[in-house]
């Protein structure tokens, strides 16, 4: 029997099934609502957060119900470390919502350990708490009762305290009584942040700190912006009778890019020694920098068009530096700026051969200054993606990473040694994520698959994984797997794609389908992973359109991440003809080979560059009925200057190109009904995006539907905004795909 004819009978088979004889079944699951994934602590609940292992390695610690639980990894055994109530004292400061949205999107922890393991510090969004876990009492640092700062870390010898405050360094120091606390990098001027990180650094170069203590506790390192030439964007607050207005330095394609430079200066304070790197003021970058050892640092640069990555030492004295080692593409270079050195090692990932991989560097450990560093090994190699190194243990040289080696749609935890010798660490099918010690060895798994929450099991070097925690929330829901799909694209590369499918059809051509593919670089969404709560590309929405009849398609088309560098690189200089003609490909195979799928009924929807996506597809093609567009994009211009132009150049430079795939330019040639929907507070795509399109369907006469959703930012969260933004877009496509009966 043909594939083709087994998807037949299995269409006639369904539709006999729903309209027959009804016999002994068992109880149907309760169906799933928006406010029950959306509501508060969504349906699985809370994960425990803020995991983090002690500087010892005898302590692994998390949050969970307003508790800090400490689990001893030689026993497994939990107990509560800080109470709720202990907690609480320490008071919550207000935030606003950008801030809250800051703090949850890049993973900031609200807590860290002290050196000494009988100290923690608490982060109460800004308000610093050192907690004595031998009495139970906690003070606020800088012993005013006004002190607040951001980024705190302890010294190395844990005798200091440091935090950003009012965009300047500070240092308590806890043993000098005298001298308790010191502004170490000077009071900022206008458009200056010392030691702090910007919008554009952290959303764009992934950067959570911009300051680092020297091995010594007596110097600090930290990067100063200078944003007094960048242009600033309005991000207007209407709620209040009077309206108020943030103006966020954000630099567009072509505009002066922060200048930035790296300053050495004593704990005490003094003056600050400028380290001499060669970097295009107002335009290059400096991702990731750091301490060789207690005299030299190490600073990372790259160049405004990404395709030069250089590696400089510096003499943290006098300021003078030289390059180490230089990475080049003739495009641009994969995303991943970490580096690690040590001791004579530097290790670093690159897709130098293809695939992102491990690479081992060697420098004279005694003069760090003597020459430039040789390649000593590459310790992963083959047709996969190294996803992330977690930790490195210096002293056994051994490297812990996660990669989707075997299976492109998983990732396992592995670990490889200096001389290349690699050793499997997970094996259960889905996707592992590692939270090591610092020593490396022992780690937390956080395990999940598409239809599985995450699992987190304690896994002490050596010895057998043990969960310490799960869920079995969504068991009475019986969710199902979706078909997995391979498909060809034109070129010949494999597309891998999910259809989620209702249980039951009413017959041939009876099911609407909606596409909703993200599309942009960097993100793989078809994957064997609970997806994140947050952008919902988890199975609980697509589960929940099912049940209502529709049927959801999820592609991975070229240009997006994890598959390589040619895979990735195909968005260079292409954002929009490329990815929508892998989405027909898909499309058109899926409507061939299911013929329960309504051809004629069909929508699509995303977010972000999958909400651009949305307009691309309405505007270049005929076939789909509705579309909802979430925080798009719609003129290339509009967007941030680091992640525009590693793609598609300076607008001096690919005219062409920012006009063709802007799809304001497009907007009269708009089919299907559309949704637009954006938080007025978004300061990652500016509400102007969904104004100018707006604007442009005005003057071409073509209706719109439009939902905002006020001081929200880019993720829209909390759950009564997220509950009307499904609801809405459930409520959409009911509308649009569903013919009215004759």
């Amino acid at each position: 029997m043909t594939r083709v004819a087994a998807l037949v009978l299995r269409a006639i088979i369904g539709f006999a099934l729903f309209t027959g004889p009804m016999v002994a079944q068992q109880p149907a699951p309760p169906p799933l609502t928006v406010e029950k994934i959306y509501g508060r602590g969504g349906l699985i609940g809370n994960l425990p957060s803020g995991i983090t292992w002690s500087p010892d390695g005898k302590h692994v610690t998390y949050i969970d119900g307003g508790e800090l639980i400490d689990l001893d990894p030689g026993s497994d055994k939990p107990h509560v470390l800080v109470s709720r109530a202990k907690l609480s004292t320490l008071g919550e400061s207000p935030a606003s919502e950008q801030d809250r949205d800051h703090r949850e999107r890049y993973r900031m922890s609200s807590y860290l350990w002290a050196p000494d393991c009988s100290h923690l510090l608490f982060d109460s969004n800004g308000r610093l708490w050192l907690y004595d876990l031998k009495n139970g009492t906690g003070i606020q640092v800088g012993f005013t009762g006004t002190a607040s700062g951001d980024d705190p870390k302890f010294s190395p010898n844990g005798d200091a305290i440091s935090f950003v405050r009012d965009h300047s360094l500070a240092v308590v120091h806890l043993r000098d009584v005298a001298n308790p606390m010191s502004l170490v990098s000077g009071t900022a001027g206008t458009g200056i942040i010392n030691g702090e990180v910007d919008w554009v650094y952290e959303e764009e170069l992934d950067v959570r700190s911009n300051y680092f203590w020297s091995p010594d506790s007596k110097d600090l390192a930290y990067l100063q912006m200078n944003e007094s030439q960048v242009p600033e964007s309005p991000i207007v607050d209407s709620l209040p009778v009077h309206a108020k207005t943030l103006l966020q330095p954000y630099p567009q394609p072509g505009d002066n890019n922060p200048d930035v430079r790296v300053g050495v200066v004593n704990a005490s304070g003094g003056k600050t020694v400028w380290m001499k790197v060669p970097v295009h003021a107002g335009h290059d970058y400096i991702p990731r920098f750091g301490w060789v050892d207690r005299r030299t640092v190490w600073i990372e640069t790259l160049t405004r068009d990404h395709k030069r990555r250089g590696l400089y030492f510096a003499d943290s004295a006098t300021g003078q530096c030289h390059l180490v080692l230089e990475l080049i593409d003739d495009k641009f270079l994969d995303e991943n700026y970490d580096v690690a050195i040590e001791n004579g090692n530097i290790i670093l990932t690159n897709w130098s051969d293809g695939h992102n991989h491990i690479y081992l560097y060697k420098y004279e450990a005694n003069d760090p200054a003597s020459a430039t560093a040789t390649l000593g090994k590459q310790l992963t190699s083959g047709e996969y993606e190294v996803t992330a190194i977690s930790s490195i243990d210096w002293g056994k040289k051994l490297v812990y990473f996660a990669s989707n080696q075997g299976n492109p749609l998983e990732q396992q935890l592995w670990q490889v040694s200096f001389d290349g010798q690699s050793r499997q660490l997970t094996d259960a099918a889905g996707h592992h994520d590692g939270n090591f010690s610092y020593s490396g060895g022992s780690f937390v798994d956080t395990f999940s698959t598409r239809t599985t929450p995450p699992t987190l099991s304690l896994c002490p070097e050596g010895k057998e994984c043990k969960t310490f925690w799960s869920t079995r929330a969504v068991e009475p829901y019986h969710l199902h797997e979706p078909d997995e799909l391979k498909v060809k694209a034109h070129d010949g590369t494999t597309l891998y794609a999910t259809l989620m499918l209702p249980e039951v059809s009413h017959g041939l051509g009876s099911v609407p389908l909606i596409v909703n593919p993200y599309g942009g670089p960097g993100a793989q969404t078809v994957i064997n992973r609970w997806g994140d709560h947050e952008w919902a590309d988890n199975l609980l929405f697509d589960e929940l359109l099912s049940q209502h009849g529709f049927a959801v398609l999820r592609t991975d088309n070229r240009g997006m991440g994890n598959r390589g560098r040619a895979f990735a690189q195909a968005a260079y200089h292409n954002f929009g003809p490329i990815q929508l003609e892998d989405q027909l490909t898909v499309l058109d195979d899926v409507l061939e080979n299911y013929p329960q799928l309504d051809k004629e009924n069909l929508g699509w929807w995303g977010w972000s560059w999958g909400g651009t996506f949305t307009l691309y597809a309405l505007t270049h093609s005929d076939r789909f009925r509705a579309g909802i567009a979430v925080a798009p994009v719609t003129d290339w211009r509009n967007y941030d200057s680091i992640y525009t132009e590693r793609y598609l150049s300076l607008p001096s430079e690919f005219a062409e190109g920012y006009k063709d795939f802007s799809v304001v330019n497009s907007a009269a040639q708009l089919k299907g009904r559309l949704l637009l929907a954006h938080g007025t507070g978004d300061d990652n795509v500016h509400l102007q995006n969904s104004i100018q399109f707006i604007q442009a369907l005005i003057e071409a006469r073509i209706p719109y539907d439009l939902q905002l959703f006020p001081g929200k930012t880019h993720s829209i969260a909390g759950s009564d905004a997220r509950i009307q933004l499904f609801n809405c877009i459930l409520a959409h496509f009911e509308k649009y795909l569903k013919p009215e009966p004759q």
